[in-house]
């Protein structure tokens, strides 16, 4: 099959039309909900609220950010979700939650800080995480393959959150230089908002940022009832905030910070258990594709272990400079991808046409990685090996095994390059598609010799399909059955 993806694309590398297109329309809300900043003070409190709101933001998304280690998500998309909360969420909030509180105060004769109350407590929660909600909804029909698993809602929904605060501080800033408290108040309004709980829009949108991010692996009603139940978590969080520290005093904004901690743990134990899924995801999945010489066992290793990623990126700097390291990075970026697009077809939310689409163009993202990353010779293993075998990470040789980036002893080392093919009639098919009695994705028929990618030929003919690299006798595949046992629900 003829694929005619680019690689990059399956990277979500590129920014579509519509992507620019919201950006910039975020860009101007922003800019507009700004001008109104200005109107309520004067230019120079603007930029000093301004500097004051924008101080911490690097910081801030730095930490988010890191949490994304092991499965990057797009930087584009990271920006829109950002720029999505500072501007036309904030704008439009900003101009509902005004005439509600001019709505109280005219129609219902209540006094200006009842009513600024009774909205922050129970109209704001509403509008907010609701406008917040619907760049999150958006990934959910648009880009609903990037959210594989709750870390993905948790990230986005913070970036959303983030950018939402960030103006919204602009506003406050603003209001306390002109309070009747000047820089004392000033002062005080940013250590409550910008030192103490800048987290706190991030935390009520994740629960919404969960809950999409479980409807994307799940069919049928059960969708709406998750994405209720997240975005009603996300409206009394916020409505809990603001209500302690409306009425509560002191009391309730510490009651308050006492809420948002546990539910700050949880979160960050809820990521925590979605990395070690991620991680052993990959381990169930990858190996499977080691026929292929795309993916070795060391790599699955390196793949599974933070540390050793990041040493990876190092080791191909140090040899290949930024050119190297943009090729580990896509190497790594690729394979996590292919595992996780597999457990999005063990669930059943992909189609199979698609994934074999997907998982072609991954596993040609793959080769192009490994054409890219940098070549060292045998004596030079940067991170220790076994004398005689081809340069590995830091002590992943092992005797009688293949060194991490080298091929088998005797073979010759290639680092990173694919071990030689096998003999005609030897090997499975390439991964996924073998079927009885037909080739393999990009090997031969079964006699005619290896086929592009040096992949061996596929599987003998009357062995049952296989999924990656495990049609072989007594092997199962994952979307096939055990030979002999009739065809898996994505059979040919």
């Amino acid at each position: 099959m003829t694929i005619s993806r680019d690689p990059r694309e399956v990277l979500k590398d590129r920014p579509s039309g519509w992507l620019i297109f919201g950006l910039v329309v975020g860009g101007l809300c922003a800019l507009v909900s700004f001008s109104f900043d200005v109107l309520d003070g004067d230019p120079v409190q603007f930029f000093i609220a301004l500097i004051l709101a924008m101080a911490p933001v690097p910081l801030l998304l730095a930490v988010v950010l890191a949490l994304d280690r092991l499965e990057p998500e797009p930087p584009s998309n990271l920006i829109f979700a950002f720029v999505w909360g500072a501007g036309v969420s904030v704008l439009v909030a900003g101009i509902i939650n005004t005439l509600g509180l001019f709505y109280i105060t005219r129609s219902a004769d209540v006094p200006f800080d009842d009513a600024r109350s009774i909205i922050a407590t129970f109209g704001a929660p509403l509008v907010e995480e609701t406008l917040k909600g619907l760049v999150l909804l958006g990934l959910l029909k648009f880009r609903r393959w990037e959210l594989n698993g709750p870390t993905d809602g948790i990230i986005y929904a913070s970036m959303v959150g983030l950018g939402f605060a960030m103006s919204e501080n602009v506003s406050y800033y603003v209001a306390a230089q002109g309070g009747p408290y000047g820089v004392q108040g000033l002062a005080v309004t940013v250590v409550l908002r910008g030192v103490l709980s800048p987290f706190a829009h991030p935390l009520f949108t994740s629960m919404i940022g969960i809950a999409v991010a479980a409807a994307a692996h799940r069919q049928g009603p059960i969708r709406a009832v998750i994405l209720l139940g997240g975005w009603g978590g996300a409206m009394l969080l916020h409505g809990l905030w603001n209500g302690l520290a409306s009425y509560g005093g002191f009391g309730g904004l510490a009651v308050a910070y006492l809420v948002l901690m546990i539910v700050l743990v949880a979160l960050i134990g809820v990521i925590v258990r979605d990395r070690k899924r991620i991680v052993a995801l990959l381990q169930h999945y990858l190996p499977a594709y080691q026929s292929t010489g795309l993916i070795t066992p060391a790599d699955v290793q390196m793949l599974s272990s933070l540390p050793e990623r990041r040493s990876a990126r190092q080791w191909s700097k140090a040899h290949g400079g930024q050119g190297g390291l943009r090729a580990m990075k896509d190497f790594q970026l690729a394979a996590t991808e292919l595992g996780l697009l597999h457990e999005r077809a063990s669930r059943g939310v992909v189609a199979e046409n698609a994934f074999y689409a997907e998982q072609q163009a991954l596993l040609q993202a793959l080769q192009q990685a490994k054409s890219g990353l940098p070549e060292t010779p045998p004596f030079a293993g940067p991170y220790g090996m076994h004398p005689g075998r081809g340069p590995g990470y830091p002590g992943q040789g092992y005797p009688g095994g293949p060194g991490t980036y080298g091929g088998r002893p005797g073979q010759g080392p290639g680092p990173y390059g694919m071990p030689p093919a096998q003999p005609p009639g030897q090997g499975p098919g390439y991964p996924g598609q073998g079927y009885p009695g037909g080739p393999g994705t990009y090997g031969g028929r079964p006699g005619q010799g290896p086929g592009p990618y040096g992949m061996p030929p596929a599987q003998p003919p009357g062995q049952g399909p296989g999924y990656p690299g495990q049609g072989y006798p007594g092997g199962l595949g994952a979307y096939g059955g055990r030979p002999g046992q009739g065809p898996g629900p994505y059979h040919r």
